[in-house]
């Protein structure tokens, strides 16, 4: 095969290309950052650069917005769904895919399909069955929908193809329990797809609006997302109130991401080379 000798414009061209890409994709991060501290009228005259509102703005948010308490309804709600689901997905992939039966492949394709039916027409079933056996307004009601996806069984499937079967083999000669083999074999050496499935897991929970708008019905059960879309269901909206409240809201996912970026890759890649 002929190769292409890139030149020099070449190579200029492919990184001026790459650093507009990036302006364009950090600025409404950066933008969200600056309006936190500038007032309501600078953010809307379009003011790009800092402000020295960004006192007054924590000060106003303190005293009319219940934060801590919505941040922490967000951070248990989210920590308790993301490790549920990864080791119920986790366990139904490895299972999937390490046992044999001739109907698994049939559920898998009913499993995927169940990825093409949207939300909204599952939401008011499954508000009435919350809603009789009284789990509205509760840790769990918001927890159970999101514990077992389609997604996370099937990325858990998918990675667990190039999983050594010759291990596992050998582990239940050995006397290993089935629960031992995931637990001391399995989890171990898939742990760059754990992290990713963590990630996302994380991330959808932590951001998901329309089934806690439902089941969490009063103030003390509110989650982050409710609290900031409150924040512009008055006549008048305070932007430097709300792009704190939101900058707060953003901090979680954004740590999260970029001090487990190197395993989210491996795990999306391949976790079993």
């Amino acid at each position: 095969m002929m190769k292409i000798k890139k030149t020099s414009t070449t190579i200029c061209l492919e990184y001026i290309f790459l650093i507009i890409i990036c302006i364009f994709s950090v600025f409404p991060f950066y933008w969200m950052l600056v309006a936190a501290t500038n007032e309501s009228t600078d953010i809307i005259r379009g003011k790009i650069t800092l402000g020295t509102y960004l006192i007054e703005n924590i000060k106003t948010m303190h005293a009319q917005v219940r934060i801590g308490r919505a941040f922490w309804n967000s951070l248990r709600t989210t920590i308790l769904g993301t490790l549920l689901s990864i080791f119920v997905c986790s366990l139904a992939g490895y299972g999937f895919q390490v046992y044999r039966d001739k109907h698994k492949d049939m559920l898998m394709n009913i499993l995927l399909l169940s990825m093409m039916i949207p939300f909204a027409s599952v939401m008011v079933p499954l508000f009435r069955m919350f809603s009789t056996i009284h789990l509205l307004n509760t840790i769990l009601g918001f927890i159970l929908p999101t514990v077992s996806t389609a997604f996370l069984i099937f990325f858990f499937r998918q990675n667990s193809m190039a999983f050594p079967i010759e291990t596992i083999q050998a582990a239940r000669v050995d006397g290993l329990s089935e629960f031992g083999i995931y637990a001391r074999i399995y989890v171990p050496i898939m742990a760059p797809t754990f992290a990713a499935a963590s990630i996302v897991t994380f991330m959808n929970t932590w951001n998901n609006y329309m089934w806690p708008l439902i089941v969490m019905q009063s103030q003390d059960m509110q989650t982050l997302p409710l609290l900031v879309t409150g924040l512009t269901a008055g006549y008048t909206t305070n932007y430097g109130l709300l792009m704190l409240c939101v900058s707060i809201m953003t901090l979680p996912t954004v740590i999260l991401f970029f001090t487990q970026q190197k395993r989210f890759v491996e795990g999306v890649v391949g976790s079993v080379k």
